[in-house]
């Protein structure tokens, strides 16, 4: 005989079944519409890169704000750690591993995107430069 909470429990196990790899979420699409962008830039685009990303982070720019030179002056070397705005506000890790659901907004992604690269890079970011960062991050 099944109890009052058996369907309820049978139908969340289903939805979760159903939610894995064999599904794309939203940080998915946001990954396959940036690849198709960044081969319709360069038909030579065979994929991101974490290794690429990993440089994205690390390096200094000259072309942002000159308090923001690098990815790292507020989300820190270690992406598993919370970062610090320049005003001390704390930042969550920008790491998937330490902040399982990060990225999968996509309009809080872009958001965030469009104010960071301005700020630090000084343009926007290429969809090839979105999804080799986001590699990293997801590889972290």
């Amino acid at each position: 005989m099944y109890s009052n909470q058996t369907i309820p429990l049978l139908a969340a196990v289903l939805a979760l079944g159903l939610s894995g790899p064999g599904f794309a979420g939203p940080r998915e699409s946001q990954i396959d519409q940036w690849a198709v962008a960044a081969k319709a830039a360069d038909p030579a685009f065979s994929g991101f890169s974490a290794e690429r990303g990993r440089a994205l982070h690390t390096q200094t720019f000259t072309g942002g704000k000159p308090d923001t030179p690098s990815c790292t002056t507020c989300h820190g070397k270690d992406t598993r750690a919370a970062g610090r705005t320049l005003a001390g506000k704390p930042i969550d890790p920008v790491a998937v591993s330490a902040t399982p659901l990060r990225y999968t907004d996509p309009a809080k992604v872009e958001k965030w995107f469009k104010r960071n690269c301005n700020e630090v890079l000084g343009r926007p970011c290429s969809a090839r430069e979105k999804g080799d960062w986001l590699a990293f991050m997801l590889s972290q």
